[in-house]
């Protein structure tokens, strides 16, 4: 497995275009196979979602539209009809069924979608492309507070690729976040095997991160098959769409509202993976964690604290704790016993701009790794002017 440039535009049978005005974007990616979908678990769902999930019974996709500026949520009878249009409109396009469009939307909740914006930008994207220009497009125009276009590709052994386009930047928690994410793949497999591969994926990736805890109402995952390079040795594939997952996942982190520091926590020796997870989530989405990484502050009882609250078993004599940067890793922490350590080392450490905190609970083999990123003054900032 090799990383390619290129992301969804590297995928055989795909065609992908993208428009941005201001606040304001739609992207159409043609696309036909089987395909599965995973959603935000919150009670209250966008129509996107449920037009998408209705598509997704037949286990095949044609083509998905997706815009940004408005999350077209909470708008009721109206806002399902604007949904199936959008629906309408690419089924016309591409000459396909409406029931095989999936439809997704982000932006402000609470609003419906401009229609006519909507169908201006239907008709003035370019013609679809298979180069890069075009996924890089479409990875542009669902972008809404985030500051640069998430992309990511693969190869396989036999020449299979898969590739994926995110967007992701604020009200990011698990079970998914504010987050669109298409992926496509020219494996030739079936929506049901998608269907589990996908869910595997995401919750080691996507469902692994947290920005500020908030969980949205149009969170969207597709993924089409459109099984252009045929069989697939599924382990490697499994690999493979992990890896897109993770890449975009990262990225996502990375790109947080007023990021300035992406946060990896690494959580080991758990007594299960559950577990593990839990601690792991637990550190990237504490306020006080994230205030102190803003900060530079290697005040790591704070990690200790919310391993402790995060619902894993934890014997505090048993704890390990250690800071890392790419290039050193400072011992914290070692069998519940305070370790000596340089201040020099640790500031070095905490002004990376990727700080990976590692937690070994000596209890099992559980192990789980989530992302997240500082909580800075621009968070606030960017969330108290969101509509003005």
């Amino acid at each position: 497995m090799k990383d390619i440039n290129g992301g969804i535009s590297a995928v055989a049978g795909v065609n992908a275009r993208g428009i941005k005005q201001g606040k304001n974007g739609l992207a159409v990616i043609r696309a036909e196979g089987s395909a599965a979908g995973v959603f935000t678990r919150n009670k209250v769902i966008a129509p996107s979602l449920i037009i998408t999930q209705q598509h997704l019974k037949g286990g095949k996709l044609a083509a998905v539209i997706a815009n940004s500026g408005c999350a077209n949520s909470f708008t009721g009878t109206p806002g399902l009809e604007d949904a199936k249009e959008m629906a309408r409109l690419t089924a016309e396009k591409f000459g396909v069924e409406v029931n095989s469009v999936g439809v997704a939307s982000t932006g402000v909740i609470g609003k419906r979608l401009d229609m006519d914006l909507i169908r201006s930008q239907f008709n003035e994207m370019r013609e679809s492309n298979e180069d890069h220009e075009g996924s890089t497009a479409a990875a542009k125009a669902i972008m809404t507070t985030d500051t640069f276009p998430k992309e990511a590709a693969v190869e396989l052994s036999n020449g299979t690729r898969i590739g994926g386009i995110a967007k992701g930047s604020g009200m990011i928690a698990p079970d998914m976040c504010t987050m669109l994410v298409f992926l496509y793949t020219d494996a030739k497999l079936d929506a049901g095997i998608l269907k589990d591969c996908l869910q595997k994926a995401v919750n080691k990736s996507f469902n692994m991160v947290v920005v500020d805890g908030d969980n949205s109402t149009n969170d969207t995952v597709l993924i089409t098959a459109t099984g252009r390079s045929g069989p697939v040795d599924l382990d490697e594939f499994k690999q493979g769409l992990e890896h897109v997952c993770i890449t975009l996942a990262r990225l996502i982190a990375k790109d947080g509202e007023g990021a300035t520091h992406l946060i990896e926590a690494r959580v080991n020796g758990a007594l299960n993976d559950h577990d593990a997870a839990l601690a792991a989530r637990t550190i990237v989405r504490s306020p006080l964690v994230k205030s102190a990484v803003f900060g530079k502050d290697p005040n790591w009882g704070r990690v200790v604290a919310a391993v402790g609250y995060s619902g894993a078993q934890v014997d505090q004599q048993r704890i390990g704790l250690a800071f890392a940067d790419k290039s050193s890793k400072v011992k914290l922490v070692e069998n519940g016993q305070i370790m000596e350590t340089s201040d020099a080392d640790l500031r070095e450490i905490m002004g990376s701009e990727e700080i990976f905190i590692i937690v070994d609970l000596n209890l099992g083999s559980g192990s789980a790794t989530a992302w997240g990123c500082d909580l800075t003054y621009d968070y606030v900032r960017i969330n108290a002017e969101y509509t003005t």
